[in-house]
C-alpha cells in the first residue's frame, strides 16, 4: 500500500504553559521547530479571532501546521499534515506538547493516500489517549466556561 501522506491531530488540554497568548512566542516556536525538523516554510500566519481564540497556520513545502489555541481554556487543538509517505509527524507533535506542557492529551495518526481497491478504502485509525498529570474535572471546567461566555454575549 502506498501512503501519499501522514495526519496527525492532538487536543492537549490543561496547558500548563503561561504563555498561551503570547502570540510572538508560539509563532517564534513553530519558526524553530520547522527550522528544526527541516522543513520548507512558505508562509505563517496568525489570526486572533477573538480574545480567546487565535489561529496559527504554517504552510510547508511538505504540508502544513494549524494550531487553534484557547489560553482561557488552556487548550490547544493541534493539526499536522505531512505530505511524505514516511513522514513523523508524531515527532513534531511531540515537540509542540513539550512546548505547551498539557496534562492530557488525545492524539489521532491518520494514513492518508491510497488505501487499495473499494473494498479496502477504510483507513487504519489509530488514536491514544495519555493522561500526563491528573486532572480535576476539566470537561466541567470547559463547560461552564463555554456557558459564561454565551451569557454574556
Amino acid at each position: 500500500m502506498k501512503i501519499l501522506a501522514r495526519h496527525l491531530t492532538a487536543d492537549l488540554f490543561n496547558c500548563q504553559n503561561y504563555q498561551l497568548n503570547d502570540n510572538e512566542l508560539i509563532k517564534d516556536m513553530l519558526v524553530n521547530l520547522i527550522q528544526k525538523f527541516e522543513m520548507q516554510l512558505i508562509r505563517l500566519s496568525m489570526e486572533a479571532l477573538d480574545s480567546s481564540h487565535t489561529v496559527y497556520m504554517a504552510v510547508l513545502g511538505q504540508g502544513h501546521i494549524t494550531m487553534h489555541v484557547y489560553p482561557e481554556l488552556k487548550y490547544v487543538s493541534l493539526d499536522i499534515f505531512l505530505c511524505q509517505e514516511n513522514a513523523e509527524p508524531d515527532k513534531l507533535g511531540q515537540a509542540v506538547r513539550n512546548y505547551f506542557k498539557p496534562d492530557k492529551t488525545k492524539t489521532t495518526v491518520l494514513k492518508r493516500g491510497d488505501f487499495g481497491t473499494a473494498k479496502d478504502l477504510k483507513p487504519k485509525v489509530k488514536t491514544k489517549v495519555a493522561p500526563l498529570r491528573k486532572i480535576h474535572n476539566t470537561g466541567a471546567k470547559v463547560i461552564r466556561i463555554l456557558a459564561r461566555r454565551n451569557n454574556n454575549q
